[in-house]
């Protein structure tokens, strides 16, 4: 006999760690984990659920295999994270009503809030705030999500000066939306939330400039470690790129689909690329100040950040300024395949700086620093080892030269240990993304590097969005141990986050995440990007100038790669 569909049974079928269990339909996610999760079923966050992340809130309607995510998981890393953002708003509520956090971006172990009026925030404020945080842990109080109607909630968040949220509001072309409660505090609901504030209980509010960061301990650990280092390079480059966005008026998603939709979108574009023009003028213009003193300018930066299209730009404006720039590639390099590290899945480590042949480098670079004329290595990337000697390419650098080497490696010393320090110039770019979905609510930079990433390796690589995704926490832990430990390192940061591309990049993305089967574990990813891309109305890319940064990705860029 057939069984019925399960919206027409009264108990569900739920695989959970490979047993099978029937359990009334409708009833609550935490319901089940309490029943068969076990005696740590506590530390159960929330839950994959059918390849989708949600909540232990979550009423469970049909069939569904289960997979809980805790605090030691990235899933589960997020939603401790964004449950105890909104307690400490809660607690700012509770406190000091006239203050109004913006979350701004991820410094070191934690996040970074300013006031909206600008204002310093005080250190009796902080310990305030950690007295009343630590107050709500102990209450225990239940994150309540309810649907609302786009007109309640609209209502609801202008009566109370959300006007960010307000603005995200015009254009939601849905009727209903959730809002998610923490005490008296009320957000949109954008990601899942843990149960209760009662489990969200490792973190530290500590001052940083006019602001605050709420730290966390690292994934897995049980307490914050340690006292916060300072970044103020890359705070620095932070502060700037927020000041581009105030001088444009666009600070959120809301303010940016209203200039899309109000046709002011080209003089927007124009007017951000204007600032990456200007900002790589000025970096050309250091270097050429002290061209007597630099032969060498590294370029550093983690996946997607368009490292290619900022080196091509630099040169140009470094020949504008009479100086020659010419190109080296590490990856010329690499170590024979056989000599290779391995990474702890015992796959080939490329990454690594062990994989690069640092003697030869070495010695190389020392010879064209002296004026002598070397031989550069040329990779057979098929063989797996370099070519022979007699194809090796032949090298000088003239006194109007530089020399340029792009690549992930770039602010570690040990690459360069041989060369003077006042002869390097080092950069490091990233998109260091400063618009937020609104005050409470962040964009993170990886999530935009890697939408650039699946964009053009689906375009240009032969890559699927799924086999993108699967690749991202192999690439993001090479990016934690070879790129970020070195990015103050840098003489000048250049943030390539451009406040307009993600309404250019939804089309492409939205497709290509699209065509991710919802069966395969990659969903999970997907399903949480198409949830963000719904929010932003999207550009096409004609407007887009053609030497911009973002052209690497969606493509038709004036240089070639």
């Amino acid at each position: 006999m057939t069984e019925k569909p399960s919206f027409e049974r009264e108990y569900i079928n739920v695989v959970f760690e490979g047993k099978k269990y029937q359990f009334p339909r409708n009833h609550e996610l935490h319901e089940f984990l309490d029943m068969h999760g076990g005696p740590d079923q506590s530390r159960y966050l929330a839950a994959v659920v059918n390849n989708r992340v949600y909540g232990r809130s979550y009423p469970l309607r049909t069939d569904a295999h289960v997979e809980p995510v805790t605090r030691s998981d990235r899933l589960g890393w997020d939603v401790y994270r964004r449950s105890a953002c909104l307690m400490l708003y809660e607690a700012a509520r509770r406190v000091a009503p006239n203050l109004r956090l913006v979350l701004s971006q991820t410094l070191g172990d934690g996040y970074y809030f300013y006031d909206r009026s600008e204002q310093s925030i005080g250190a009796e404020t902080i310990d305030a705030l950690n007295r009343q945080i630590h107050q709500i842990v102990n209450e225990d109080l239940p994150f309540r999500v309810r649907s609302l109607s786009v007109i309640e909630a609209r209502k609801l968040f202008s009566a109370s000066g959300y006007d960010g949220k307000v603005h995200l509001l015009t254009n939601h072309w849905e009727p209903k939306l959730r809002v998610v409660w923490c005490g008296e505090f009320f957000d949109l609901f954008h990601t899942p939330v843990a149960y209760s504030t009662g489990v969200i209980t490792t973190f530290r509010i500590e001052p940083y400039s006019q602001g605050l960061v709420l730290r966390f301990a690292r994934r897995g650990e049980s307490d914050v470690v340690g006292r916060l280092k300072p970044q103020p390079k890359l705070f620095a480059t932070y502060q700037e790129s927020r000041q581009w966005n105030q001088i444009l008026g666009i600070s959120n998603i809301g303010e940016l689909n209203d200039c899309n939709l109000n046709g002011n979108i080209d003089n927007l574009i124009l007017a951000a690329d204007g600032f990456h023009e200007k900002k790589i003028v000025s970096i050309a213009d250091e270097i050429c100040s002290r061209k007597h003193d630099i032969r060498l300018v590294l370029i550093a930066g983690p996946s997607s950040s368009g490292k290619t299209t900022f080196s091509k730009r630099l040169g140009v404006q470094l020949r504008v300024n009479g100086v020659r720039p010419v190109a080296l590639s590490t990856d010329d390099f690499f170590v024979e395949r056989n000599r290779t590290p391995k990474d702890k899945d015992g796959n080939y480590d490329f990454e690594s700086i062990d994989a690069i042949d640092l003697d030869l480098l070495q010695q190389v670079l020392v010879d064209l620093m002296t004026g002598k004329q070397v031989l550069s290595p040329t990779f057979d990337f098929h063989a797996g080892r370099p070519k022979p000697k007699d194809q090796w390419r032949p090298m000088r650098l003239e006194p109007d030269q530089v020399l340029v080497i792009e690549g992930i490696h770039g602010l570690n010393e040990k690459l360069t240990k041989g060369i003077p320090s006042p002869a390097k110039f080092k950069i490091y770019i990233s998109a260091l993304t400063q618009m937020c979905i609104d005050d409470h609510n962040r964009i993170f930079t990886s999530d935009t590097r890697l939408l650039r990433r699946i964009v053009r390796d689906r375009r240009y690589r032969g890559y699927s969005a799924a086999e993108t995704i699967h690749r991202w926490p192999s690439v993001r832990r090479g990016e934690n141990q070879n790129i970020f430990p070195y990015q103050e390192q840098a003489d000048v940061m250049f943030n390539s986050a451009l406040v307009y591309e993600h309404a250019v990049l939804k089309p492409y993305a939205q497709r290509y995440l699209l065509e991710v089967s919802q069966d395969d574990p990659a969903f999970v990813e997907a399903y949480r990007l198409l949830r963000f891309l719904r929010l932003i109305v999207p550009v096409f890319r004609d407007s887009v100038p053609s030497n911009s940064i973002l052209r690497e990705f969606v493509g038709e860029s004036i240089f070639r790669y």
